[in-house]
């Protein structure tokens, strides 16, 4: 039962990305500029020959790979060593027939090397003094390490190269999107790079010498599932003709167009396509010229109201399904007292759970990426205060008028049902509010997990260190919450109207 309720929530929550998976190429990205623009690059050379969906930034590693497993996206670009180390467990790289072998076992294949390595390196502020080697932090134990949290927990990353090089130090976790700007501003001493990252030559940064040879080779190529190229033939065709078409040249390029320039995913991509591939460029739209968008002209872009639409539909879902489980909760807290502490102190532990920890811990329990996991942690932290306030209102009914409705006959659920409920309804709409506000905001958490909403740009502007597009997600966000509040605390003034009126 409870499996196909997560179902009927997914169809009907999930949208155009979860309906009729066999019409629609579904692509996906991970949260960075340069997978960002290589799905629009896919997205763009297959869009004249199927109908293609690009789901950009979904998350880490283990995110989009989850979504690829159940079928959320079709294909996504990956790097040969991390699709090795880091999804395949190797200690050692490994032959690419054997990873081929065992990608099949699990439906999923790689192949279209795109033309360039993409390689971790670590990388400090250029000047005459400082570390030029790897193997020379371990004797300044005082650098101070800002490092990408997947880098920190990925096998390929910090763990194997602190063994390996016998660094002491403990890095900090920092978002890749603004590790440059805090190495710039002293914040940090040693960041982690991609090889491909634009603003390496712009900062002037040093990149350290592997001179191990730690780190494996970081070859750009597309990880599928493997039905996807005979459900969609003509597109697959399409993209695979993008196999060593791309230089490291022409990949740092793109990520400068990005990321200094200004320009968005989907310019970049055309300009590359219109350059490099002119019969896929031909069905694209000609690139614009690369012109910084303002803040206005972010928010009231073409994706508004999609954005909106998930938000809303994410969290109007949340609050109602946190009232039908939350009320009846509230409900047994204020008639049986025994109960009472159990089920406020279990909600209120719920609500301190850390959200992103909360979807991690989803996800597996869930089987699924996106809405599903994203609404059931949006439910969890809407709970205490509808909870808390049933409980709270019903407490406060007059024992008087409890007394008086028994001396008239009334059974227990017909005094909660008429009396009781009634005059409760003022606190449990002022709990309710305060889940939907929260709820507005917590609902920006759902793009780390490919659920959209105002989230996704949010993430976009982490990624790309943009304050206008963090802030063209911010402000909706913000909006919402007063619109909602607003709304509730008009629909409480009309609530404590009516048990006077009735009286």
């Amino acid at each position: 039962m409870q499996g196909r309720l997560l179902v009927w929530l997914a169809l009907l929550f999930g949208g155009a990305a979860c309906a009729a998976p066999g019409d629609t190429l579904h692509v996906g990205s991970k949260r960075f500029t340069e997978s960002y623009v290589l799905g629009e690059v896919l997205t763009q050379a297959a869009a004249p020959h199927a109908k293609v969906e690009h789901l950009q930034g979904m998350g880490n590693t283990a995110i989009v790979l989850a979504a690829l497993q159940a079928g959320r996206i079709d294909v996504y670009p990956e790097y040969l060593g991390t699709i090795d180390l880091e999804i395949l467990k190797h200690t050692q790289a490994a032959p690419l027939e054997q990873i081929r072998r065992e990608l099949a076992a699990m439906g999923l294949g790689v192949a279209v090397p795109l033309g360039f390595n993409n390689t971790y390196a670590l990388a400090v502020r250029g000047g005459a003094d400082g570390p030029t080697k790897l193997s020379e932090l371990a004797a300044q134990p005082a650098l101070r390490f800002g490092l990408s949290h997947e880098f920190i927990g990925r096998a390929d990353g910090w763990p194997g190269l602190s063994k390996r090089y016998g660094l002491p130090e403990r890095p900090e976790g920092l978002d890749h999107g603004i590790a440059y700007e805090a190495l710039m501003q002293r914040q940090v001493d040693v960041i982690d790079i991609y090889s491909t990252d634009a603003k390496i030559r712009q900062y002037g940064l040093r990149v350290l010498d592997d001179d191990r040879a730690y780190f494996p080779r970081y070859d750009a190529m597309l990880l599928y599932r493997l039905d996807t190229p005979a459900r969609f033939p003509a597109a697959w065709k399409a993209i695979a003709q993008l196999e060593g078409r791309i230089s490291a040249t022409d990949m740092i390029a793109m990520n400068a167009a990005a990321e200094i320039d200004g320009q968005s995913f989907a310019n970049v991509a055309r300009g590359w396509l219109a350059a490099h591939m002119p019969q896929a460029g031909k069905a694209a739209v000609p690139a614009s010229a690369p012109v910084r968008d303002g803040l206005l002209a972010k928010i009231f872009d073409k994706n508004l109201w999609p954005l909106t639409r998930q938000h809303l539909t994410l969290v109007l879902a949340a609050v109602l399904l946190a009232c039908v489980v939350g009320i009846p909760l509230g409900v047994l807290a204020a008639e049986f007292s025994r109960l009472r502490q159990v089920v406020l102190g279990l909600t209120g532990v719920l609500q301190t759970v850390p959200s992103l920890a909360l979807l991690a811990l989803l996800i597996p329990l869930l089987g699924m990426i996106g809405t599903v996991p994203a609404l059931a942690a949006l439910v969890v932290y809407a709970l205490l205060p509808i909870v808390r306030n049933t409980c709270t209102g019903l407490l406060q009914v007059p024992a008087g008028l409890r007394l008086a409705a028994q001396a008239l006959g009334l059974r227990p659920m017909q005094r909660l049902v008429h009396i009781e409920l009634p005059l409760a309804l003022p606190v449990i709409l002022a709990g309710v509010k305060t889940a939907a506000v929260m709820s507005v905001g917590t609902a920006t958490i759902a793009a780390f997990i490919g659920a959209g909403g105002y989230g996704e740009r949010i993430t976009i502007g982490l990624a790309l260190n943009d304050n206008d597009m963090l802030l063209a997600g911010a402000i909706p966000a913000a909006l919402l919450a007063l619109l909602t509040q607003a709304a509730f605390e008009l629909l409480e003034r009309l609530a404590s109207r009516a048990p006077s009126q009735r009286v």
